[in-house]
């Protein structure tokens, strides 16, 4: 048997941080099966999924946190598994403009009342090239209930996106 386990780890960024991780994945027999990292703001921050052995994911653990000597702070957390609504279905949402505060609160608010869940959120701040702001960019991964349509779902965003002064389209996933 397996456990998974997530990884919630930030520290200052350097050269090999994702080595010393995964070094001590490996020697526990872990398998890693998906991440997302970055560098913010000078700060190494990333969410990793391992899968490992049960009988190593203790010794796992404990591996990790030690690595807050090292200056970086590592939360496990052994994940439980979700039963995924069958009738949901994936849609995409970009959103371009100009940068100000509130735009993810306000998008977010409506997403979260009409029970949609974000299952990835990735927001960038880019130099307008024509403008000479900063545009704020978006795309998130929407798991979307059977009650909620798409048509409604959009007109909503569409007249949110006027009041917050920003372009939003609402798609399937790529590749999908």
């Amino acid at each position: 048997m397996t456990t998974s386990l997530i990884l919630n780890v930030i520290g200052p960024d350097r050269p090999g941080l994702v080595n010393a991780i995964a070094d001590r994945a490996s020697a526990a027999g872990a398998n890693w099966l998906e991440s997302r990292l970055a560098n913010l703001a000078g700060q190494f921050a990333g969410i990793i999924h391992l899968q490992v052995p049960d009988e190593h994911a203790d010794a796992l653990t404990q591996a990790l946190q030690a690595m807050e000597t090292q200056g970086l702070r590592i939360a496990v957390t052994r994940a439980q598994s979700a039963a995924a609504d069958p009738a949901a279905r994936a849609l995409q949402l970009d959103l371009v403009g100009q940068d100000h505060p509130g735009i993810v609160r306000e998008i977010s608010h409506v997403l979260f009342s009409r029970g949609i869940s974000i299952d990835e959120l990735a927001t960038e701040c880019v130099e307008g090239s024509m403008s000479g702001g900063t545009l704020f960019r978006a795309t998130a991964r929407l798991h979307v209930p059977a009650s909620v349509s798409t048509e409604s779902l959009r007109e909503t965003l569409e007249s949110l996106a006027d009041d917050l002064m920003v372009d939003v389209e609402l798609d399937s996933p790529s590749g999908a």
